[in-house]
């Protein structure tokens, strides 16, 4: 391999980010909390950030887009076009910031469920971000989601537990 490829090669890595948890919940019910409005509106965005507007067709070719309050009232508007569904085993689709009209850059997001002892094990992986400090700030962002994600599963496991 040439040098030159090396160094594309290392560059991708460092512009990738990938983060796995296991939520004590089934597939069906991850799934149903990444893909039905009601579910993403609780836990897809930051802590201390509010979700009032999410919409989204959940299909291949569909779009989709959600706008993040922040603390001090700034809004954050993401969107993206859906490339794959399998129910109850992948999402993936584009991810792009809009801000003041301008769609930023545009990464690809894969969410992959599997089975884990105990639950659902969640894979999430998002490249090639513009640098390692838009990777580093969305590993930051996307832990806390799912740090929300496991709160919202846990409440709606034992809601539906006989």
């Amino acid at each position: 391999m040439s040098a030159a490829r090396n160094d594309s090669a290392r560059a991708s890595a460092d512009r990738m980010l990938e983060i796995s948890r296991t939520f004590a919940a089934p597939r069906s019910l991850v799934f149903k909390a990444l893909t039905e409005r009601e579910h993403i509106m609780r836990w897809m965005a930051p802590k201390g950030f509010t979700m009032p507007f999410c919409e989204g067709d959940v299909r291949v070719g569909g779009a989709w887009r959600c706008c993040m309050v922040a603390p001090d009232g700034v809004e954050h508007w993401v969107g993206g076009v859906y490339r794959e569904v399998v129910p109850d085993r992948r999402v993936v689709c584009t991810h792009a910031w809009d801000e003041s009209g301008q769609r930023g850059h545009e990464t690809l997001l894969t969410i992959t469920l599997d089975d884990a002892k105990g639950g659902t094990k969640l894979t999430l992986q998002q490249a090639a971000f513009a640098s390692r400090e838009s990777r580093d700030g969305h590993r930051g962002g996307w832990n806390e989601c799912l740090d929300k994600l496991a709160l919202l599963l846990d409440t709606t496991h034992e809601e539906k537990a006989p």
